[in-house]
């Protein structure tokens, strides 16, 4: 088999070895790659990941992927291009059933493994107790920083800590977002109201971490608990979040967000486990097992402003903690305010896992059937809202894939 790096022409029968390391983080899990070993051309990149992760298949059996939105997720790292920063974090979610690879979200679930993984890839050097990694998040251009326990300079995976949603504990690693209002729409409230009306439904339409729509969960006729199998067995719910989510996209300057996953949805209602609210997350076309980390940063942050549906659903207050109630338990993020009452820095505490490290198997001939398709207008999609820092780097040699 070919090893990825090495200049080449792909034959029909050969393979291709691309390293990999398969880590959990959060309530997520994917395959973690350095830039460098993947092709340094957007698309010939975007026909690499589908191919690693089985897409476009519902069960991705051949392939990383493990047939569920949670599980086709891909972090790309290397050495940040910022001074202020470490390294560089880069996430695609594949899509399970079709052939898109959208790097419009951010991923704040996978980006708590950022910090492990780039310690142990050499890229942050470790030091004895508690190692802070510094990342930029290229999809929204957002710095984070990681505390990563570093006992004796190793990377500590093993702790007493739990988080709703992974059986166990784990080490503590504490995420905090310093530059995160306006992720992908430059303002906290893209349209400057805290709170308007789409088709008759008041909806707060909000960007920290992630641009989402929130909206009141008895304005859709639900109580605001229902399991996430029973909201997704409920098509006229989900169509009806989908002709508002396009019209929110549309106001909040993202144009026609038909077939992409920002922005999010919130369908919020009081806490009923002594939180401070509780969010139903959609991803958007199913509801999430649990919460994204970046949709609890954003569920949070419109809590603490006047008017919108978030304060609306807060329970009593709660100082600097906002404890967000979902389907597998809470998220608690605790808020910074500045002197002007705005969010400066949200921090939340998630865990990781190293699963296995080695190469992942990719056949030349899928890479080839995508490429095939993408030539004759095949369904081969690539999210281009992506910001302009996402262009090609060339500072490392490019791979010869079928561009």
């Amino acid at each position: 088999m070919t090893p990825l790096s090495a200049p080449f022409q792909l034959p029909l029968a050969q393979a291709v070895r691309i390293p990999c390391v398969l880590m959990r983080g959060g309530t997520s899990r994917g395959p973690f790659f350095l830039e460098r070993d993947l092709p340094a051309d957007p698309a010939a990149r975007d026909r690499v990941l589908l191919a690693a992760m089985g897409s476009p298949h519902m069960l991705q059996l051949d392939g990383l992927g493990g047939g569920n939105s949670l599980t086709s997720k891909v972090a790309i790292v290397s050495r940040s291009s910022r001074p202020d920063a470490d390294v560089d974090y880069l996430f695609a979610q594949v899509a399970v059933e079709r052939a898109h690879v959208d790097l419009s979200p951010n991923c704040g679930n996978m980006l708590s493994a950022v910090g492990p993984f780039a310690i142990e890839a050499g890229l942050v050097p470790a030091v004895d107790g508690e190692t802070i990694v510094r990342i930029h998040n290229r999809n929204t251009g957002a710095l984070v920083e990681a505390a990563v326990q570093t006992p004796g300079g190793v990377v500590a995976y093993d702790g007493a800590t739990a988080i709703d949603g992974v059986a166990g504990t784990a080490a503590p690693i504490k995420l905090g977002f310093l530059e995160a209002i306006g992720s992908k729409t430059g303002a906290l409230l893209p349209t400057g109201f805290a709170c308007e009306e789409i088709d008759g439904v008041p909806v707060t339409l909000v960007d920290y971490a992630t641009p989402m729509m929130l909206l009141r969960a008895g304005d859709l006729d639900l109580a605001g608990d229902e399991t996430p199998a029973e909201l997704d067995a409920n098509a006229a719910v989900l169509a009806r979040l989908e002709e508002l989510r396009r019209e929110a996209g549309r106001r909040m300057g993202l144009g026609d967000v038909a077939g992409r996953v920002i922005p999010k949805v919130g369908v919020l209602s009081p806490a009923r486990h002594g939180g401070s609210l509780t969010s139903r997350y959609f991803t958007p076309d199913r509801c999430h097992r649990s919460h994204a980390v970046t949709g609890a940063l954003c569920v949070a942050a419109a809590s603490r402003i006047a008017g919108s549906v978030a304060a609306e659903m807060l329970a009593a207050e709660t100082g600097s903690l906002v404890t967000v109630e979902h389907p597998s338990g809470a998220i608690q993020v605790d808020l910074a305010l500045d002197a002007a009452g705005q969010v400066a820095r949200a921090s939340l505490v998630r865990t990781a896992r190293r699963i296995f490290e080695g190469n992942v198997i990719v056949p030349a001939s899928a890479i080839l059937a995508l490429a095939e398709r993408a030539e004759t207008g095949g369904e081969l999609t690539h999210d281009d809202h992506a910001p302009p820092s996402l262009q090609p780097d060339h500072g490392h040699p490019g791979q010869h894939l079928p561009a």
